[in-house]
């Protein structure tokens, strides 16, 4: 048996206390320790409180955790399995596989806490676009490989449908992807294994879930879980991978329900005073190096509609190009509801996506402005007030909001219409057509 080092002293929430005599070199930070007699209780050290007393957080949230149990300490972090065995499999935060599937016996596991390298190993590729046969994406926010897409907006705008819907045209191709699913509700993780498994989609796919009923300890630890899995696979396999983060607001939101739960003061706009480096830490692992490419697609919820929300801003800054989804727009009837005008991507110059694409995206972005302005104008007074030439930007105007609308093979079966791919020529060949 496992030498004793203390005992639980004190239990709040997910917040355990435990009284030990061990040095604080011997028990450091992000060690699991565990409950004599109980072994489905994990707890995770965090820091010492006084010389004598240690933080932990329980991350199974047991209710079987008592005053006075007494606790050992393995002295090892919490571990992820790696290789190719992982592929097709779905996963919790901790590396334990919750797909029904049978159990991974043998097989290398990694530390799900980042270790510094040894050197820094720079991609040095020229920059490659991904295409993912949704016109709207292709034409205003590009994928190149290795950068990282936000697609941003409230409830019910289409975010995950938008998701599943590059995951299923991207793992066509064979490439290597995984998803995360951060505090999304339970039926929404099984409705989409459940239809990634009906398109075989799941050999190429790792899948790593914390669900919204779980403690926040668990939602805030499964981008790392997942983070070092993609690594070792990244450096192993030598591939390029896809990462689908949905949702990666809910991160945010779980650090903060740990951070007010530990005690600790939150910053002016009301959430954890470590917002950046939580979020930094996360981002910087999704990066690219000479073995392989990490391209990250990832949603961000939008509290209340409300883009100057100070951690929807603190996301954005880490992001290459943001999809704004927009509830106008999808009233409207139009799918993928992409905000033309708020869309942006840093990776839209000529030496990346070519003269031709980058032309185009301007007098698109140009004719649609003009459009937002003459809306106002038509709503009040009709179309035969405007002038020739306003008239026929707006026409354009009307002619390209029809254009980017676009069937979903992964609603087909609720919608009655056959899914559509285009590819990035025939999109920019369309669009030509109709502004000239």
């Amino acid at each position: 048996m496992s030498k004793i080092i203390g005992e639980v002293v004190s239990i709040r929430g997910t917040i355990v206390k435990v009284r030990t005599d061990i040095d604080s070199e011997q028990v450091m930070p992000k060690i699991i320790l565990k409950v004599t007699g109980k072994d489905d209780i994990m707890l995770e050290s965090e820091f010492y409180d006084s010389s004598s007393e240690l933080i932990c957080i329980n991350l199974t949230d047991s209710a079987l955790l008592r005053r006075g149990d007494k606790v050992y300490s393995t002295y090892e972090p919490i571990t992820v399995p790696t290789g190719k065995q992982t592929l097709g499999r779905m996963f919790n935060a901790l590396g334990q596989t919750v797909d029904g599937g049978p159990v991974l016996k043998d097989v290398p596991r990694k530390s799900v806490y980042r270790t510094a390298p040894e050197k820094l190993r720079v991609d040095s590729r020229q920059p490659e676009i991904l295409e993912t046969g949704i016109k709207a994406i292709d034409f205003f926010t590009p994928f190149v490989k290795g950068s990282k897409v936000g697609i941003i907006g409230g409830a019910g705008v289409g975010k995950t449908v938008l998701t599943m819907e590059l995951m299923n045209n991207i793992a066509q191709s064979g490439k290597l992807s995984c998803f995360i699913g951060i505090g999304e509700r339970i039926r929404e993780g099984y409705e989409m294994y459940q239809s990634l498994q009906q398109r075989n989609l799941l050999k190429n796919l790792i899948m790593f879930f914390a669900q919204m009923n779980e403690p926040a300890a668990m939602r805030m630890l499964v981008g790392n879980s997942a983070a070092a899995m993609i690594e070792d696979l990244r450096d192993t396999s030598k591939k390029d991978i896809l990462c689908f983060v949905d949702n990666i607001y809910r991160l945010v939101q779980a650090g903060n329900e740990l951070s007010t739960t530990i005690g600790r003061a939150s910053s002016e706009g009301g959430y954890q005073a470590s917002l950046f480096s939580d979020m930094l830490r996360f981002q910087d692992r999704l990066t690219s190096n000479q073995n392989g490419s990490i391209t990250s697609v990832q949603t961000i919820y939008v509290p209340a509609d409300d883009l100057s929300d100070p951690a929807v801003q603190e996301i954005y800054q880490q992001l290459d190009a943001v999809l704004v989804l927009s509830r106008a727009v999808a009233e409207r009837g139009i799918h993928p509801a992409i905000d033309i005008i708020r869309t942006t991507s840093n990776l839209l110059v000529p030496n990346i996506v070519g003269q031709r694409h980058f032309s185009l995206v301007t007098k698109v972005q140009e004719i649609m402005s003009k459009y937002e302005r003459l809306r106002s104008v038509v709503q009040i007074v009709g179309e035969n007030e405007l002038s020739e030439k306003d008239l026929r930007d707006y026409t354009t105007a009307e002619r390209l909001t029809t254009f980017f609308s676009q069937n979903m093979f992964v609603a087909q079966d609720i919608s009655g219409k056959k899914g559509e791919y285009f590819s990035r020529e025939d999109t920019l060949n369309g669009i030509e057509k109709i502004v000239g």
